[in-house]
């Protein structure tokens, strides 16, 4: 292996930047060259690509978004789009590439490994989607955000003895809901892998304030109602106490990414290009028990991703 390539594509994550750093460093550490791919596949197609340095990466640990940048390529789904993209790898000598990002990310890597080009793909998405591993890259900083904005709706709540309904990202994916409303002492926690009532809910609310409690918050993963507002306005209605929405949305994809975020895309990083130096291609890293794996790119994607019920139950009897 002299020379690889990396790139981030689909939605950003915190934690990006931190893989982007160990893929660079471990690649020139075993002496392999290594150049970046900006706008993902978009840049793959349009050869808007530069070598990578030790300089390069300086500085980044720490921050948010990807340096490389992302976009989203239909192009690339073409055939003559993914022809252009095969051109420029060719052109520019590139024997593999790290691809980090969602599951479409990753079936565009394993289209390029079909291909004859060794690939490996790093789970970066705040989502926490991918059921092949316990946790990707940029899901425990989104948490955490989320958290940070319950203790400061929280406050408000309490002084006005509100109710508040807080909409967190996820798309198909209840897993940043649950964790943060776990987390962050929510009354309930509405995700789209579990039915719920709003009779239920508005049960708990008012059995709250029945017992003096100020406040109430409920965390609402996006995708599970067509119109969050009518939502808390019904709610408002049936229980008669003030409630409001707030639509939390890409500050959830934002910020220095946490601890364990940065060791985590660096594990994963640095493993990344071991599998490289073994000849390695169509391979997905992941975590599982603390440890890496690493798992063929067809295998995971096939694997359902399901909510994990027994964590949701307990934040159910802890709330109440």
């Amino acid at each position: 292996m002299r020379k690889i390539g990396v790139l981030t594509s689909g939605g950003d994550s915190p934690g990006m930047n931190a893989a982007i750093r160990a893929v660079v460093r471990s690649a020139i550490y075993h002496d392999i060259k290594v150049v970046g791919i900006k706008k993902g596949y978009e840049g793959l197609i349009n050869g808007d690509i530069e070598d990578m340095n030790l300089s390069s990466v300086a500085d980044i640990i720490h921050r948010g978004g990807t340096i490389l940048r992302t976009a989203r390529s239909e192009e690339f789904k073409a055939e003559r789009g993914f022809q252009k993209a095969l051109n420029v790898i060719s052109i520019f000598g590139i024997e593999g590439i790290v691809v980090i990002g969602g599951d479409g990310s990753f079936r565009g890597a394993e289209k390029l490994s079909q291909a004859g080009i060794k690939t490996i793909g790093l789970p970066g998405t705040i989502d926490n989607d991918l059921a092949y591993t316990d946790f990707t890259i940029g899901f425990d900083t989104a948490v955490n955000t989320v958290v940070n904005a319950i203790s400061n709706i929280r406050d408000t709540s309490t002084s006005h003895g509100r109710a508040n309904i807080i909409e967190v990202m996820g798309r198909h994916c209840g897993d940043i809901a649950l964790y943060a409303g776990l987390a962050g002492g929510a009354e309930s926690i509405i995700v789209p892998e579990v039915p719920f009532s709003i009779d239920d809910i508005c049960k708990r609310l008012i059995q709250g304030r029945n017992r003096g409690k100020l406040h109430s918050i409920i965390i609402l993963a996006e995708g599970v109602l067509k119109d969050s507002h009518e939502f808390a306005k019904q709610i408002e209605e049936k229980t008669g106490i003030e409630t409001k929405l707030t639509i939390l949305g890409h500050i959830q994809r934002g910020g220095s990414p946490t601890a364990f975020d940065r060791i985590l895309a660096s594990r994963m990083g640095g493993r990344a290009v071991e599998l490289m130096m073994e000849d390695k291609t169509s391979r997905v890293l992941g975590i599982k028990g603390n440890e890496i794996i690493d798992m063929d790119i067809s295998e995971a994607l096939s694997i359902k991703k399901e909510i994990n019920k027994n964590l949701y139950e307990l934040a159910k009897i802890l709330s109440i």
